[in-house]
């Protein structure tokens, strides 16, 4: 006996392919640009000075990453990005499974309120009646200068915690984390006080092992945020060896010859480098990091973000 098939129309097999080349044709867009600097970056002077450079480096060559690695400012950087996202990943993990609490996570949601009438945001409209007597004229935020007078009050100035504390609490970190936890059944709770477990017990054995999936999620937001973020070194940060690799990275791109010779290396005296290739092998130092922790994340990254979506 055959086994049915489903039929599909000539219209969806157009539609099938044309998808298929369509996204594939959008990856390459995207992914070129990063594999051109890759490129770049093994490639010798005299090949980046004539350019022509696309899928393969011509004059291959490492002096680009020696001459990059000689920089004290990348290690500087890579310990103060690594220690700020380990840092902040676990803590921004702990406040978004504290902060999807009713009381607390209602204290978040103040941070999102804007006017319904508003139509300039990309920020979600919160029912404003579930948080009585609060204004509903803009967001209810102190902004960026209230948020440098505090730091520099609190005697944060040039020291880490401050490009860790102004991004560990997320409103839509416990948002999702609070959709996760309304759809566990209240029957696990239930059998688990019956046989005698207390609150803490709940929530350390069954509540958090079922959600690998959000904790993971939060996870990898959080790590790209803090990864990413060098606006945060620009405001708090006075001292160069407590940069982070991103402010470092933004130093080179904008003048990168100044800033190597600040360094001490000197890229007229390479041989085989210059600013062009200086810049792309720092991208490439600076972003490969990421993307090898990516794919260890992605299968719990698409379940996270479809839980808050989907009950039941």
């Amino acid at each position: 006996m055959e086994k049915n098939k489903i039929k599909t129309s000539t219209g969806e097999k157009i539609f099938t392919v044309f998808n298929y080349a369509f996204f594939t044709l959008l990856c390459l867009v995207m992914l070129y640009p990063f594999w051109h600097e890759i490129m770049l970056s093994f490639s010798s002077l005299e090949a980046s000075m004539k350019g022509g450079i696309f899928l393969w480096p011509k004059g291959f060559n490492l002096d680009t990453y020696k001459s990059v690695f000689k920089n004290p400012n990348i290690y500087t950087g890579f310990r103060t990005t690594i220690i700020v996202t380990i840092a902040g990943v676990a803590a921004a993990r702990i406040a978004a499974e504290l902060g999807a609490r009713k009381l607390i996570l209602m204290t978040d949601i103040v941070g999102l309120l804007r006017d319904k009438d508003d139509e300039n945001t990309l920020i979600p409209v919160v029912n404003v009646s579930d948080v009585p007597k609060l204004k509903r004229d803009g967001i209810i935020s102190g902004g960026m200068i209230p948020s440098f007078l505090l730091i520099q009050n609190i005697g944060l100035m040039d020291n880490i915690l401050a490009l860790i504390l102004p991004g560990l609490v997320s409103a839509y970190n416990c948002i999702i984390m609070k959709s996760f936890f309304l759809s566990i059944p209240e029957s696990l709770e239930e059998s688990a006080r019956i046989d005698g477990a207390t609150d803490l017990r709940i929530f350390f054995s069954i509540i958090l092992p079922l959600s690998k999936a959000t904790i993971a999620t939060i996870a990898l937001f959080t790590a790209v945020g803090y990864w990413n973020d060098y606006f945060s070194t620009v405001l708090y940060i006075r001292s160069v060896d407590k940069w982070a690799l991103q402010a470092v990275l933004r130093n080179m791109l904008t003048n990168t010859q100044q800033a190597m010779q600040q360094a001490g290396v000197n890229v007229m005296a390479q041989t085989n480098t210059n600013a062009q290739t200086i810049k792309a092998g720092t991208i490439v130092v600076s972003t490969v990091p990421i993307l090898i922790v990516y794919p260890f994340v992605q299968k719990y990254f698409v379940k996270g973000v479809m839980i808050g979506g989907v009950k039941g």
